[in-house]
């Protein structure tokens, strides 16, 4: 569906579907979703059903999920952890699988990840390790997390060495996308999570950044502009996944900003106060078109454009804008070096030879990127 037909139709749910064969599963698009969880979980044909949450999101809407679960048949209990990306470590990986298995969680049964991308990456993988595999349902309540890690089937969490670098491939049942969540998320939760929309535009669709462009304020203030902005990104990573499910080739495309953008978060050591993840998504984004500008791939205007489009959305773009400084060059080089997508000891970057036009680029050679990143942390210091 077009952007133009969604918003004459203005249908109340848009679905988008996952074609992934016998573990093909449908996205769920619009506002309200949360009040009908409990049937469309239900559906999915378990007799029990365990929600991870967090302490921020769980006191919103873990009970009365709970209750809905309950009404229709699903026996369920609730598993709450703190917020944060702290809380992607090993000791709560260890406490919610003892805790899914004490709830008696069978393999046909459900983890339901209520929260936003940290829970939905540590719930989904619980649900894959767990008696060797439960099935799972994302109910996402960040932007960021709707447009992005609830689609897919990437789980996991962070090691000392770096981000998401222990983890499995694991895809939801279902995806409940209630766009109505985001009215109370604070104003830069919605900006981090903006980033990862603009991504899908800057990847490969030019005319859905041009739309971005002319509609964010409509994706802000939650109205019809940002169910589509959903749905789209929705069906924009789900073409990929399908393509690539395991991430051996066109899925590493998703990464655009990201071999930066991880960097940077673990230069600030995961510190939210400091920077969220789609934060250094878009410092990131900006970070790749500067650096496929300087090495002569695309005009120094895309990277210009996408800067002033972010800027003005209230997201940082630059080295300097990361609270606390960003490290050094080789403090940089080394995060990137723990990357998942070094080969061979070599870095592979996607770049772009403009907007809409990015590409994966394996074999980057060290000197070029520490070049550029000498030049931009001068800059921040100018």
């Amino acid at each position: 569906m077009s952007i133009a037909a969604a918003q004459v139709q203005n249908t109340s749910v848009i679905t988008v579907p996952v074609p992934l064969g016998d573990r093909a599963y449908d996205i769920l698009v619009g506002r309200g979703l949360i009040e009908v969880a409990g049937p469309r979980i239900a559906a999915l044909g378990a007799r029990a059903a365990a929600i991870v949450t967090d302490e921020h999101v769980g006191p919103l809407y873990a009970q009365a999920l709970s209750q809905s679960l309950q009404a229709n048949g699903l026996r369920s209990s609730v598993i709450t952890l703190p917020p944060g990306e702290a809380t992607k470590s090993y000791t709560s990986l260890e406490r919610v699988c003892d805790a899914v298995l004490e709830a008696k969680i069978e393999r046909g049964d459900l983890v339901v990840a209520l929260g936003g991308g940290v829970i939905g990456d540590l719930a989904g993988f619980v649900a894959a390790i767990v008696r060797r595999g439960v099935r799972f349902v994302q109910v996402p309540t960040t932007l960021l997390s709707q447009v992005d890690s609830s689609v897919g089937g990437k789980t996991g969490i962070n090691s000392r060495h770096g981000k998401n670098l222990v983890g499995a491939f694991h895809q939801p049942s279902l995806v409940l996308a209630d766009t109505a969540l985001l009215d109370t998320l604070p104003v830069r939760e919605m900006r981090a999570g903006y980033a990862e929309v603009v991504k899908y535009g800057l990847i490969d669709d030019a005319r859905f950044f041009a739309w971005c462009e002319a509609n964010w304020h409509g994706i802000f203030n939650g109205d019809l502009e940002r169910d589509e902005a959903v749905a789209q990104s929705c069906r924009s990573k789900a073409a990929v996944v399908v393509r690539d499910e395991h991430e051996t080739g066109d899925r590493a495309l998703l990464n655009l900003g990201h071999t930066f953008g991880h960097a940077l978060e673990r230069i600030t050591r995961y510190d939210s106060a400091r920077l969220v993840h789609g934060e250094g998504v878009a410092i990131g984004l900006n970070l790749a078109f500067r650096f496929s500008a300087a090495l002569g791939l695309c005009a120094i205007s895309d990277a210009e454009r996408i800067e002033a489009h972010l800027a003005v959305v209230g997201l940082p773009t630059r080295l300097s804008h990361v609270p606390g400084g960003c490290g050094t060059v080789d403090e940089l080089l080394d995060a990137m070096a723990q990357d998942k997508k070094v080969k061979g000891g070599s870095l592979t970057f996607i770049l772009a030879k403009g907007i809409g036009q990015s590409f994966i680029a394996p074999g980057i050679e060290a000197e070029k990127v520490r070049a550029f990143l000498t030049g931009e942390i001068n800059a921040s210091r100018s």
